[in-house]
């Protein structure tokens, strides 16, 4: 199977199941000397994992990475970086009821399809679980960030048509602690409980529901990006849309911004007070041409209800009859919260591996 990689310089590749015995990665071109603080990654994972809270799924796992290469004397040593994280609480029977009936939105008939084969028990490859192989990744490529003084900030910003309002980021510890103050992960206190009473209700029906995360990178360099496919915000989407669950994704003023004239839209260029070429707006999102311009890069990503739900559903099996089907087992009623870690991670991976790139121009 194909498609397991990313990256051109820092590049990763996953592996693992749902169910397996472990999903890892592999991380090659990490910089060597790069200090890798293993509290930092597991916190982390801690943000991803399952089981954290009302509104996520019930499935227990410690998300415990073990590094197995790559790393000596608490450094990055410039070779491939080996990291698995076992799998504890798989409950692979709660699956059984699916083994030869095609799930609503799932990946069932797709893999089917496709390769003749498939893993029922939790979509296997196609399951969220591969996603924490990307946080460990991204963990590294944060920490590498933080030497360049790059920050990478995201928050939940709407849960169905709760909408938060913009929260200005006076500095990343402060935006940190507000986020990490309630389970949603919403930096907007009033909203963040208004978001917890709906998902629990919609729990409590059986349902699911959607929503979005709005992402920061602050102290982005000018020139990350390349011409004419490789654009930074290009790669950024292709990232943010590699998430499971993810059905959009815009940058700067994204699809609002269809809706202006370019007298409003464009970006005015002026002189800070240290002589630094700057805009009076951001409209662009902090990228020019597909090139970061050094204005913070602002994104937004959308995700769509979690599609296993408590309730009955018509459907089809492999043979083409049909059928019904309930889900069963434990799933998040709205995947948002835990997405959080998630889209920064992979922010980071795209960030990391286009600013060793833009080395080759210095």
């Amino acid at each position: 199977m194909a498609g397991n990689s990313f990256g051109k310089i820092f590049k990763i590749s996953t592996f693992g199941e749902s169910h397996g015995a472990a999903i890892g990665v592999i991380i090659d071109g990490c910089p060597p000397n790069i200090t890798i603080d293993l509290d930092f990654i597991q916190h982390e994972l801690d943000k991803r994992k399952p089981g954290q809270s009302k509104i996520t799924t019930q499935r227990k796992e410690s998300d415990t990475c073990q590094i197995l290469s790559g790393i000596f004397e608490g450094k990055s040593t410039g070779t491939p970086i080996a990291i698995v994280i076992p799998n504890e609480d798989q409950k692979s029977k709660d699956y059984d009821h699916n083994k030869d009936i095609f799930r609503p939105s799932h990946a069932d008939y797709t893999y089917q399809a496709k390769y003749g084969i498939r893993d029922h028990r939790g979509g296997g490859r196609s399951s969220a679980r591969e996603t924490a192989a990307r946080v460990a990744a991204g963990a590294i490529a944060k920490l590498f960030l933080n030497q360049h003084g790059i920050a990478i900030l995201a928050h939940v910003s709407s849960v169905g048509k709760l909408n938060a309002p913009d929260v200005p980021i006076t500095s990343p510890e402060d935006f940190i602690q507000k986020r990490e103050n309630n389970i949603v992960r919403c930096a907007d206190e009033n909203m963040a409980t208004q978001m917890i009473a709906l998902i629990d209700a919609v729990r409590k029906d059986g349902d699911t529901i959607g929503g979005k995360i709005s992402c920061t990178i602050k102290n982005c360099p000018i020139g990350l990006g390349e011409p004419v496919f490789d654009k930074l915000h290009a790669d950024l989407g292709k990232a943010m849309l590699s998430i499971n669950a993810v059905h959009g994704f815009d940058y700067g003023s994204g699809f609002e911004g269809s809706e202006m004239r370019g007298t409003q839209h464009n970006d005015i260029f002026g002189v800070d007070e240290n002589g630094a070429v700057k805009t009076e707006s951001n409209y662009a999102g902090g990228i020019l041409g597909g090139i970061s311009s050094g204005m913070d890069i602002n994104f937004r990503v959308a995700f769509k209800p979690v599609a296993t739900i408590m309730t009955t559903q018509q459907t089809v099996n492999a043979a083409g009859q049909a059928s019904e089907i309930k889900g069963k087992g434990r799933h998040d009623p709205c995947v948002v919260p835990r997405a959080v870690a998630i889209v920064e991670a992979m922010a980071a991976l795209v960030i990391a591996d286009h600013l060793l790139r833009h080395k080759v121009y210095q």
